[in-house]
């Protein structure tokens, strides 16, 4: 009974309310206008409520309507930041309701999001090694900026491949300017290496990150970097070449002084690490610490030592110089006074008005010269000693020809005869070697304009001389043979009116012994001929030396010999002998 009278407990609906409604009014007895007026009441609550529900509808629609547009406005913006249209399913129906539309575009948008993320990381990844190797190139590498804002709007392929394009290009520059700091920083190592010096503290000075303790990535490949190693470089090189300058200057005077004094072979070893590159070129210098500072200033003290080793010297060194100039002219047999010439460099070294540098190379320049002049001679001279070593082998066949015993079967007398048959053929060659050699003397003094002198004597005087000593023993020779012939008619004539006789016994003399002839010519003319001493054959080395005990002319049996004073009577022109200083 109770659930009867509850109506909530059934079915409610609006009928059912109504009829309750009027039940409790007819139970009630409310008069028609007063229900009338309860039922507009209720009819416009209900009005309100489907009021407020439609305006609530419309709002919902407005809002999922809005949605949409914002929806599709950012999946364009999106399509278009990222450039791509084909890569995204937008659905173009218009008879789908809004609900559907927000569900078709949502994978769309998630799908252009998570791609928007991982193209902004490709973009900043890029930018910041392109902003990074730019900061480096600058030289303001370690300068951490700002974090990198990306352009959004912009986030296409083609923006991207630029980005990479502009990263390769940079890249390359770094490694190019990369493999230009290590070569400048190889070549800074190596220069250092040859001067001498401390690379580390070179190296780090130019920029910090140069040390062989950091890693090859981290180097400074800045302008100024580059810059200042160019700069290093070529100090570096300049430095190279002033200190080869100075070595090489420094060696040169060492071999000078080495020469000049005769330096032995051991002393000069110790050097051998400065004149080694003597004449090197600056690049063919590469040894570590070949041009080291110590090294210079070690070189630079041996040449002081070795000049004031000099100066000490100086009077030694000059002597030898002298003795080497008077080889020179008496291997040639220029005569010259070497008491005068030494007496004459004493006095001008105690007096300290020449240099002795001054004095040395003006001896050279004479032993020059006399190397010169000998050369000149050599021809004359070489037939001069043919001519008198004709000379002595016709004085000694004119010996051996007045021996009577020189057939005799005799010990050695059969060399004796091969001898005296060379000996003849050599003697018939003798006016020959005269004629030539006036012929090549005077074709030498009218080349050089004086006199061609002997060990004081003049060459053509000499030979003129031979020659009329040679006509004068032919005369005499021929006046002898007259003189025999006719002693002999007279002895046939005897014999013919008196009959032969004996000859009276001829008494026995000393036996002649082949030899030198005695002093006087074969003629017994005056001193003013030589002929060779007993020893002449034994000293004939000598005498090629220019070392004869006079210092004048020794010459075969029948050579004469002209005094200075004759000579010059003799030359119609005088020359002057080369003399040493």
């Amino acid at each position: 009974m109770a659930d009867a009278e509850n109506p909530l407990l059934g079915e409610i609906t609006c009928g059912s309310l109504m009829q309750k409604l009027q039940e409790i009014w007819d139970e009630v007895g409310e008069s028609y206008e007063e229900r009338d007026k309860m039922l507009l009441q209720i009819e416009q609550e209900c009005l309100d409520v489907y009021k407020r529900k439609v305006e609530q509808a419309a709002n919902s629609r407005a809002q999922l309507l809005q949605v949409l547009s914002d929806a599709k406005l950012e999946l364009s913006t999106l399509v278009s930041a990222l450039g791509d249209k084909s890569s995204v399913g937008i659905p173009e129906k218009a008879s789908e309701t809004i609900k559907e539309q927000l569900a078709a575009i949502a994978p769309a948008l998630e799908r252009l999001w998570k791609q928007k993320e991982e193209r902004v990381k490709e973009f900043s990844d890029v930018r910041s090694q392109i902003q990074k190797i730019c900061g480096e190139i600058a030289g303001n590498g370690s300068e951490q900026t700002g974090a990198l804002v990306v352009d959004e709007s912009d986030l296409s392929l083609k923006k991207l491949d630029e980005y990479q394009v502009k990263l390769k290009e940079l890249q390359k520059e770094k490694s190019d300017r990369l493999n230009k700091v290590l070569e400048f920083v190889s070549t800074v190592h190596d220069l250092c290496a040859v001067l001498g010096m401390d690379f580390f503290s070179t190296i780090t000075e130019v920029h910090p990150s140069l040390g062989d303790s950091t890693g090859v990535q981290s180097k400074s490949i800045s302008n100024d970097t580059l810059s200042r190693l160019a700069k290093t470089v070529s100090a570096l090189n300049e430095d190279k070449k002033q200190r080869l300058h100075k070595l090489q200057e420094l060696a040169t005077q060492l071999i000078d002084l080495w020469n000049l004094m005769d330096t032995p072979e051991e002393e000069r070893r110790l050097f051998d690490h400065v004149t080694c590159n003597s004449s090197a070129l600056v690049d063919k210098v590469t040894v570590p610490g070949a041009l080291a500072l110590d090294l210079i200033e070690q070189a630079e003290v041996e040449v002081d030592r070795l000049d004031k080793l000099k100066s000490s010297r100086m009077k030694e060194i000059a002597l030898k110089r002298q003795l080497e100039l008077e080889k020179i002219f008496a291997s040639v047999h220029i005569e010259i006074d070497p008491e005068a010439a030494r007496e004459k460099i004493m006095a001008l070294i105690d007096s300290g008005n020449v240099e002795p540098t001054e004095l040395l190379a003006d001896m050279d320049n004479q032993i020059m010269k006399a190397k010169e002049e000998s050369l000149s001679r050599k021809e004359i001279l070489d037939r001069v000693e043919k001519w008198m070593s004709a000379c002595e082998e016709e004085s000694w066949l004119e010996d051996y020809n007045r021996d009577e015993n020189r057939y005799n079967a005799s010990r050695g007398a059969h060399l004796n005869l091969k001898r005296a048959e060379k000996a003849r053929i050599l003697v018939n060659k003798i006016p020959g070697m005269v004629d030539t050699l006036v012929a090549k003397t005077r074709a030498w003094e009218e080349d050089r304009g004086i006199s061609f002198m002997y060990d004081g004597v003049p060459l053509l005087a000499m030979l003129d001389e031979y020659a009329m000593l040679r006509q004068e023993r032919e005369e005499e020779k021929r006046r002898l043979r007259g003189q025999k012939k006719v002693s002999e008619q007279q002895n046939m004539e005897q014999e013919t009116a008196f009959g032969s006789r004996l000859s009276p016994v001829r008494p026995a003399g000393p036996k002649k012994v082949v030899g030198p002839r005695a002093n006087g010519g074969a003629n017994g003319t005056p001193s003013r001929r030589l002929s060779l001493n007993a020893n002449q054959h034994g000293n004939r080395s000598a005498g090629k030396d220019g070392k004869r005990d006079s210092m004048k002319l020794a010459a075969p049996a029948n050579i004469v010999t002209v005094s200075k004073e004759d000579a010059a009577s003799h030359v119609s022109r005088t020359d002057s002998v080369p003399a040493s200083p």
